[in-house]
């Protein structure tokens, strides 16, 4: 199976979920929690009152409705009482407050709302002038048509255009930005007493803004046999297992702890002199999708398969290339006494284990 596909399963006893495949191997995966499950979702809105400081973290501790406990870090501009809109940043580790912004953010197919930032901005990415100019004046059509491009600068809502946006019909791109703003309308209006005001967008929604570049192929639905037959209930129960293959019979296990994410890389039965290099080489590569695919993140220690210093920088850089592509923010921290190295990965995702319901 050549190209891209999109996936949507549509299964009445399952939650939604959405697969995409890259010539035919699993890329990406999607899944929402069950109906049930109250954690806050990562874009989430809320209204928000700020319950108490914590000048020692630099942080305020915020009542989200619900009992649900927000912390906010590095805002000098609220105080106890006030009630922001805010948005969730990050999953929370249990038993902890949820990490948020108050500077909310609206993303869509081609554009990303930006209340607190009046003013259209074009990816960098799109170099034509004309093309540019034309992006930049669907927006303002769209942002003026809302009410929202005039008047004083606080009551003014900026936007970005994304790379995907480059060739699309001013038309959608003018669409995208207006539904934008009516979700930003409906933040606003949704009255002042602490708790929800928009919801986090589902797998499908995040499959068909993320997924778009390239432009899929082929997008499908159906139950769980299309799931069967794609191949994507092999690839998912995989995933499920500690022990991730790479070439020529090497392997690593990928273990979530309550602390960190440890990954152990094994070169096999080879033990020759460039045996360690040539299989940390292909972990580093391998890594960024499996961590993407199995949810997890905080502090990842990789345990890698015997090689030289010398070839550190080596490895280094290839792991780096390696996360460009790789939508979920990755910092690689550097290498430990022991020889370990050292990542944090944003908590964007909650962990596969977790969401998964058996087939």
């Amino acid at each position: 199976m050549k190209g891209r596909v999109v996936a949507l399963l549509e299964d009445p006893e399952r939650p939604t979920m959405a697969a995409c495949l890259d010539d035919g191997r699993l890329t990406d995966l999607l899944i929402d929690p069950p109906a049930e499950d109250a954690t806050p979702r990562l874009e989430a809105v809320y209204r928000a009152r700020v319950v108490r400081k914590a000048p020692a973290l630099g942080a305020l501790f915020l009542d989200l409705g619900g009992g649900v406990e927000g912390f906010l870090k590095g805002s000098k501009r609220l105080t106890t009482g006030d009630r922001p809109l805010v948005q969730i940043a990050r999953y929370a580790e249990r038993g902890k407050a949820v990490p948020v912004s108050d500077e909310p953010l609206f993303k869509g197919r081609y554009a990303i709302l930006t209340p607190h930032a009046p003013g259209v901005n074009v990816s960098r990415r799109i170099r034509d002038p004309d093309e540019r100019d034309r992006l930049e004046t669907a927006a303002l059509r769209a942002l003026s048509n809302a009410g929202l491009a005039e008047g004083p600068e606080e009551a003014r809502v900026g936007a970005i255009l994304r790379t995907a946006a480059d060739g699309a019909e001013s038309a959608s791109v003018a669409d995208d930005v207006a539904a934008l703003a009516a979700l930003w309308a409906e933040a606003v209006e949704g009255g002042e007493a602490p708790g929800l005001r928009v919801d986090a967008p589902n797998a499908e929604v995040l499959a068909w803004r993320e997924w778009v570049d390239p432009e899929p192929d082929d997008v499908v639905r159906g139950d769980a046999k299309l799931w069967d037959d794609l191949g994507v209930w092999d690839a998912v129960e995989a995933l499920l297992r500690p022990r991730e293959p790479l070439p020529g019979g090497a392997w690593m296990a990928v273990e979530p702890t309550s602390a960190l994410v440890a990954v152990d890389v094994n070169s096999g039965g080879d033990f020759t002199a460039a045996a360690g290099l040539k299989t940390n080489l292909a972990a580093v590569e391998a890594l960024p999708r499996t961590l993407r695919l199995r949810g997890l993140s905080g502090q990842i220690v990789l345990d890698l398969a015997p090689m030289g210093k010398r070839e550190r920088p080596k490895l280094e850089a290839a792991l780096k290339r390696a996360l460009r592509s790789d939508p979920v923010d990755t910092q690689v921290v550097g290498w430990t006494p022991l020889g370990h190295l050292e990542l944090t990965r944003r908590r964007e995702r909650r962990p596969l284990a977790e969401l998964l319901p058996r087939p």
